[in-house]
């Protein structure tokens, strides 16, 4: 049976794909920074592995040691992730460093630390989870939707590399998924004396709330994954959700001035 190592799957998308994998048969290596945040989703042919992101020492003993459990890795999904909310100024150097670490530095250090499988077996693919803000951006988005374009461009890149060792990659890109991204997933930067922001936020904050209902599962990414992972064509980015589809077409119908006047007219800026 082939095997998938899954990072930030405690819960959200990563859970979803975990379990979606599992059902098909599969080898999963699901892993988190703390196991203990599983919730009974090991077991079977399913296990539980500590994995941080953000400590290259973690990430090689949880490849290391899904490869001895299950002999061979064929495909890393990439999803451990969040959000970092808010107008640049309210920002904090720190909040920003540690959004790169986790979102763009912990993307490339797993796939790095997988390489040399790949490169000995000749085969392996690598899924990064990144999403429509990869493609465009909403306001308050700076930070997060700059590590989702640094997503975008690192994918798009490591396919001339990785077609040389008989690997592949591919992008899945989400729209807005019912979990708890936007609550345990999402910092919201905002400093009140920042006044001049104000407007901005509350509009942000109104058109959010009607958002809400719009939110699909998360399955529908773990189904597009699943969907990425057997398609053998060269297609780099899958859109995940009708959401998703919808956001991505309207953006490539319009130039960059259209879209940011329809931007600001959906907002209410």
């Amino acid at each position: 049976m082939p095997t998938v190592i899954i990072t930030g799957a405690s819960s959200g998308i990563g859970r979803a794909t975990a379990e979606h994998f599992a059902v098909q048969g599969w080898n999963v290596a699901a892993t988190m920074r703390n196991p203990s945040d599983a919730g009974g989703l090991g077991g079977g042919r399913t296990l539980v592995l500590a994995l941080d992101v953000t400590d290259r020492t973690s990430i090689d003993r949880a490849i290391s040691d899904a490869a001895e459990r299950f002999g061979s890795i064929d495909v890393v999904v990439n999803n451990a992730g969040y959000a970092v909310i808010g107008a640049l100024e309210a920002v904090s150097p720190e909040q920003i460093e540690q959004q790169f670490a986790v979102n763009v530095l912990g993307t490339m250090a797993v796939t790095q630390a997988v390489l040399p499988q790949f490169r000995a077996q000749k085969s392996g693919l690598i899924v990064n989870i990144s999403s429509i803000v990869g493609r465009f951006t909403y306001p308050l988005g700076a930070v997060y939707d700059a590590t989702k374009f640094a997503i975008e461009g690192f994918s798009e890149a490591m396919r001339f590399e990785l077609e040389g060792i008989g690997a592949r990659i591919k992008i899945v890109e989400p729209g807005l998924i019912a979990s708890d991204f936007g609550t345990r997933s999402m910092q919201f930067a905002h400093e009140p004396a920042l006044t001049a922001y104000q407007p901005l936020v509350d509009a942000m904050g109104a058109m959010a709330a009607k958002f809400t209902h719009m939110a699909e599962p998360a399955d529908v990414v773990a189904q597009t994954v699943w969907a990425a992972v057997n398609d053998d064509a060269p297609t780099l980015r899958y859109p995940a959700g009708n959401a998703a589809i919808a956001a991505l077409s309207d953006r490539d119908a319009l130039d960059d001035l259209a879209f940011y006047a329809k931007t600001k007219e959906r907002f209410g800026i």
